[in-house]
């Protein structure tokens, strides 16, 4: 199926974007540059990864139904990111930090499950540990990187 190959290879593509400019913005300084440079390239290459995923899905329903719930709900999370720090309402950085972690953890989830056959440090372990690992790693990190940039509580 040419088209379905065409759609993996951007796909693939974009999600390894994701997954690099992602790591970028997050260890980047905060503050315009580089942050906000690989945050604008890792939201854009998310929306083309969400969207193939969705097609993708589709296509082979019963194969990689999971790749458009994980789109969907992950997608979710960029969006709420991104949305928050374009906005810039007040307390917006909590809601940028924990979307924009909480869709790195669905790109980085996909990645694993898809390919947890292939990583031999994930081959030998129970298929549901490697669905939640990302989780289990990533959401103490979002409370952790949250409390870094929360607004300091000035005491009277």
């Amino acid at each position: 199926m040419k088209l379905y190959g065409m759609i993996l290879t951007i796909h693939i593509v974009t999600g390894f974007i994701c997954l690099i400019s992602g790591l970028a913005a997050m260890f980047a300084r905060k503050r315009r540059g580089l942050h906000t440079f690989a945050g604008e390239l890792y939201h854009a290459s998310y929306v083309v990864v969400a969207v193939s995923a969705i097609i993708l899905a589709i296509l082979s329903w019963e194969k990689s139904a999971f790749l458009f719930f994980i789109a969907i709900f992950s997608y979710g999370f960029a969006l709420w990111g991104y949305l928050s720090i374009k906005r810039r309402k007040r307390g917006f950085l909590g809601p940028h930090i924990g979307g924009m972690l909480g869709s790195y953890i669905g790109v980085v989830t996909a990645t694993l499950v898809t390919n947890a056959d292939q990583l031999p440090f994930l081959q030998d372990l129970p298929y549901i540990l490697v669905w939640l690992l990302p989780t289990i790693i990533g959401t103490p990190l979002i409370f952790y990187i949250g409390s870094k940039y929360a607004p300091k509580k000035v005491m009277p």
